[in-house]
């Protein structure tokens, strides 16, 4: 008899074969059903209690994919796909993980029959390929037209976006402010990191508003703050990484000294470098100073008497975006301070936003910046907010750089999936079921916001097959009427981005889960036994 030759580690787990493949499609399966019923105007939230307890409730898939502490390796490929969409695109999160899951349920009986998963991975390939040139194809290119007309889609695009989120009610408004903040960034780059968005509870959301400029919660202040003027036009910024207080030295120096003359002189030493850096900092001609570090009661004091505004503790992005936004420098000392490293706004006030105060600065020469405030009842409801306002602003950046546009709401996925049929028709062999299928796969997103609505899906996704068989490519669900209809003409629009995006990553990620065909576990190795510490005092043994 052969002796057993083991040459992995006793106790590996080693998996392969077609029950390997097949257990990996399941476990894709219950991931994807984690965040079906999200999709779409009519989906439901999800509520995520973390390790440390934190509730958190959303619909954005990416986001509850990465709260989903997923263990299974193969099933990890969703949640990583979920992550690109979202930093490439920023929307569609939910439809590409449904996408993925479908592909894999519709080709599953084709692998459970014996077709080799190469000739499925290839079929695969070309549906991919004519999904994408479908969808450029029939992508509508914004002309480049007035700003008006340019502002107009971009809000249709935002309003799309949101109406999948908590906020769609509030779309109208929200839309707009999407809209303003993204023109107002730097073309082309439109760089995220301008848009800050600070958050306050209490009020209502129609109470949130844009600061066309930089906006931060007042820091903490001493005496005399009060007396400080709250606002000023055409105002002069210095910008610090400077202590202005008193401070104990930190080292343990030792000064001798033998009569109280000497004493005295070490500690006017003290206020007098302190008053000397608050003069050069008046000379300037600076009306605010900004601190990264503490401004103590004297130096605000000192402000106040002089008609200026300080403000210290100031958070690191909330320094570099108004560096960012009013220029200057952030200076590291006050010696000989040039005008050029010192920022300026058109204007600056203090404003009452809820129960908090805002230092708002507007008007801002160098770079274009601005601030969404958000209002609304409790912690996660702002949070969820921000979640679907960050959605709304990657697709309008995304609009404004690639500027083709397709209808939403199944439209899309309804055409591809009709023209997928047809040319499968015109193929011999195994690929033409294998392309049949992944047709039935695309109509996953109609059929999925059709069942989170509550209407017949059967029913609808006859009617849309036999639109786009007549050749009305733009039909698709039509949640408001709960029945079909023009979604370009009702302008439920996406970028084409987004489609072409979800299915390069859908269709990559399926492929990948059908290639694994054996997974090997590493047993964990033995942790090293603890060296024993000895108790204060004890001898070393031995």
């Amino acid at each position: 008899m052969q002796p057993q030759i083991l040459v992995l580690k006793e106790g590996t787990d080693q998996s392969q074969g077609k029950p390997q493949l097949i257990s990996n499609i399941n476990a894709c399966q219950l991931v994807v059903d984690a965040v079906r019923t999200t999709l779409g105007p009519r989906g439901m939230d999800k509520l995520i209690v973390d390790h440390g307890g934190k509730a958190v409730i959303s619909n954005d898939g990416a986001t509850i994919m990465k709260l989903l502490d997923i263990v299974h390796p193969a099933a990890k490929t969703l949640v990583d796909i979920a992550k690109s969409q979202d930093a490439e695109v920023g929307d569609g999160t939910t439809s590409v993980v449904i996408l993925a899951g479908e592909l894999l349920k519709r080709l599953k009986p084709f692998v459970e029959e014996g077709v080799h998963p190469r000739i499925i991975i290839r079929a695969i390939r070309t549906a991919a390929k004519l999904a994408v040139d479908r969808v450029k194809e029939l992508a509508v290119k914004i002309e480049k037209q007035s700003p008006e007309e340019q502002r107009e889609l971009l809000r249709k695009c935002a309003a799309t976006a949101m109406s999948s989120k908590l906020i769609h009610q509030q779309k109208g408004h929200f839309s707009k402010m999407v809209v303003d903040a993204v023109l107002s960034l730097d073309a082309p780059l439109l760089p995220l990191d301008m848009i800050g968005i600070k958050k306050v509870s209490g009020g209502a959301l129609e109470d949130s508003f844009l600061v066309a400029g930089v906006a931060f919660k007042k820091t903490f202040s001493y005496a005399g703050f009060e007396m400080q003027p709250k606002s000023y036009d055409n105002c002069k910024i210095a910008l610090l990484n400077i202590e202005l207080e008193l401070r104990a030295e930190r080292d343990n120096a030792e000064v001798r000294v033998d009569n109280v003359k000497e004493y005295q002189k070490v500690v006017d030493a003290e206020w007098q470098i302190l008053y000397e850096k608050l003069a050069a900092l008046h000379a300037s001609g600076a009306n605010v100073v900004l601190s990264k570090l503490p401004i103590g009661d004297v130096a605000t004091q000192y402000f106040a008497d002089r008609d200026m505004f300080c403000a210290g503790r100031v958070p690191e992005e909330d320094m570099k975006r108004t560096q960012r936004a009013c220029g200057g420098a952030v200076l590291s000392s006050v010696r000989d301070m040039k005008q050029e490293s010192l920022g300026s706004c058109a204007h600056f006030t203090e404003r009452q936003v809820g129960g908090e105060r805002y230092n708002i600065f507007t008007g801002c020469p160098a770079a274009r910046t601005c601030t969404l405030i958000l209002r609304g009842g409790a912690e996660q409801f702002l949070e969820e907010t921000e979640r679907s306002l960050h959605d709304a602003i990657m697709i309008v950046r995304r609009t404004l750089k690639n500027d083709a546009v397709v209808a939403g709401g199944g439209a899309i996925d309804m055409e591809i999936s009709a023209h997928l049929r047809a040319y499968s028709k015109g193929v011999a062999g195994k690929e033409q079921l294998l392309l049949a299928a992944a047709a039935r796969a695309f109509e996953a997103v109609p059929r999925q916001l059709c069942d989170n609505a509550g209407f017949d899906a059967t029913n609808l996704l006859n009617k849309l097959r036999q639109k786009h068989h007549q050749g009305e490519v733009w039909y698709g669900v039509d949640i408001q009427k709960e029945d079909i209809g023009d979604n370009f003409a009702s302008c439920v629009w996406e970028p084409a981005i987004v489609k072409t995006n979800a299915i390069t990553a859908a269709c990559e990620a399926a492929a990948q889960i059908l290639s694994i065909d054996e997974s090997i576990k590493n047993v964990k190795g033995d942790a090293p036994p603890m060296a024993q510490g000895r108790g204060m005092g004890r001898p070393r043994m031995g």
